[in-house]
């Protein structure tokens, strides 16, 4: 979604630029669209494609679409950036970027700035990525994608006052463009300080301009969901399968509103019919929520068991090995939390020995020191879990010293939530509430997991009435994830 469009620029006489009309707004303001830089007309023609899939989250057509336009022009920098954005991977996000950067020498600046952007992620430089953003808006103030841009970046950050107000000013610019609107929408749903009744406007603004597009309804799905809406929820993704029964996410979701019900065979059933509609590379990422089931259910052995059936099962799936290594990581820390949040700790040291040896796997195929770093201080992280949970807290504190020395020389403000989550959690198995409180205060309080521990932070702490609304906070979130599934129940009755 990081895409951005066009100025007009002077051609390379080895490159054909594509010039799109400017689109008339009210006022006599005219958006920008940042160049599509190619020599081939099927190429353009297949990135637009591209970007419209993306455009409605639909990563894997989009994905197809990016490579068959670098299959047409190979030197084609702004797809390989897309292909990057739409990756399934480490290795396929990274071996895109080297493309782009490779083939951005005759591109625009605006098409260089996007590389940029991206860029900055492997190195985890968010104050250039901030940086480069603006410089995009600068050049192209007309340009609903630059504002985006920009908006994701400040949302990345958590800044998201800054991030809705420069969507807004895509909204402006072209008020008949959804994307905008989604994405507000999902800033209102999921952001500080939330507003669930303007996430709804957004998300109806977006079926207003295009009510034939699935995915819009799945979005206002999840802001009934939110809501505590469930049969409207349910009857949103209902709406979705009836406009594209091949919508997984539309299935997936309605399998997660019978979990949350208690409804667990049914949900399983759900579940194995978005599996089947599922394309090849979100087959194993959706199976990760059907062992979830057993979470809501209180069985963490079925879970763990059913996770390791899919990490087995990864291996003879019809994906690119890369993929692979993808969905096995996404399984291997799902089963890691459940291992550790349950007392399975020799089950988590297998566990994470394996997640590690995929990370070192990343780490030699992106081949950068900074990337090493930043996996190693995750590697760090992880590990202290395991060394608290134990109560070894000599270990886990050297770890966590470990990891904060590690993200040191990083350029982002965020860089050291995983440093608090892993005090916090020594704090609190320790029993130090206010200390706890204080580490948790600074960790990353975008997740359910995270709040959660922080309400048994202030529960210790004697801070009754805190807890209490975090508790309930928790407990009515409704949307799923490996953290929420093992603390709905308790959070539940807590609250």
């Amino acid at each position: 979604m990081n895409a951005v469009k066009r100025i007009l620029i002077s051609a390379s006489p080895l490159i054909l630029v594509s010039l799109v009309a400017s689109q008339s707004l009210a006022g006599g303001k005219s958006t920008e669209k940042i160049p599509v830089t190619t020599d081939s007309k099927e190429a353009r023609a297949l990135f637009h494609k591209g970007q419209a899939a993306l455009d409605v989250g639909n990563g894997i057509d989009a994905n197809a679409y990016f490579r068959e336009a670098v299959e047409k022009d190979p030197e084609f920098a702004y797809a390989w950036l897309n292909i990057g954005n739409s990756s399934f991977s480490t290795e396929e996000f990274n071996d895109a970027m080297v493309k782009a950067k490779q083939y951005s020498k005759h591109v625009s600046e605006g098409e260089k700035l996007l590389i940029g952007i991206n860029a900055t992620f492997l190195d985890n430089n968010a104050e250039k990525r901030v940086e480069l953003a603006k410089e995009l808006t600068h050049k192209h103030p007309h340009s609903p994608r630059a504002w985006l841009s920009l908006s994701g970046v400040h949302a990345g950050l958590n800044q998201h006052e800054k991030a809705r107000a420069s969507a807004e000013k895509a909204v402006a610019l072209s008020p008949d463009f959804p994307l905008p609107y989604t994405t507000l929408g999902f800033s209102y749903l999921f952001n500080d300080p939330k507003d669930f009744s303007k996430a709804e406007k957004y998300m109806k603004k977006a079926i207003a301009i295009d009510p034939e597009e699935a995915q819009f309804y799945v979005n206002l799905g999840d802001v009934h969901r939110a809501m505590n809406k469930l049969d409207q929820a349910r009857d949103d993704y209902g709406k979705a399968v009836t406009l594209d029964q091949t919508n997984g996410l539309a299935h997936i979701k309605k399998a997660h509103i019978n979990s949350f019900l208690g409804n667990y065979d049914e949900a399983r059933e759900d579940y194995d019919r978005s599996i089947e509609q599922a394309q090849q590379q979100n087959k194993a990422n959706f199976a990760n929520y059907k062992a979830f089931t057993y979470l809501h259910e209180g069985n963490a052995d079925a879970a763990h068991e059913a996770l390791g059936e899919l990490l087995a099962q990864t291996d003879t799936m019809n994906i690119p090995d890369h993929q692979k290594v993808g969905a096995k990581m996404f399984a291997l820390t799902n089963d890691a939390t459940i291992c550790l949040h349950t007392g399975m700790y020799d089950d988590a040291e297998r566990v994470l020995t394996k997640r590690t040896k995929l990370i070192k796997h990343n780490i030699n195929e992106v081949g950068t020191a900074a990337y090493e770093r930043a996996q190693m201080a995750d590697v760090a992280y992880w590990d202290g879990l395991l060394a608290a949970r134990r109560g070894d807290f000599a270990k886990a504190k050297e770890l966590a010293a470990q990891n904060a020395e590690l993200v040191e020389p990083d350029q982002n403000p965020r860089k050291m939530e995983n440093y608090h989550d892993l005090m916090g959690l020594i704090s609190l198995l320790q029993k130090n509430y206010e200390q706890a409180v204080e580490h948790y205060q600074r960790a990353n309080l975008t997740t359910m997991y995270t709040k959660y521990h922080l309400a048994l932070a202030y529960d210790g702490a004697g801070r009754k009435n805190e807890a209490k609304k975090m508790f309930s906070e928790v407990a009515n979130w409704n949307f799923n994830s490996v953290g929420f599934a093992l603390v709905r129940k308790d959070a539940l009755h807590r609250s």
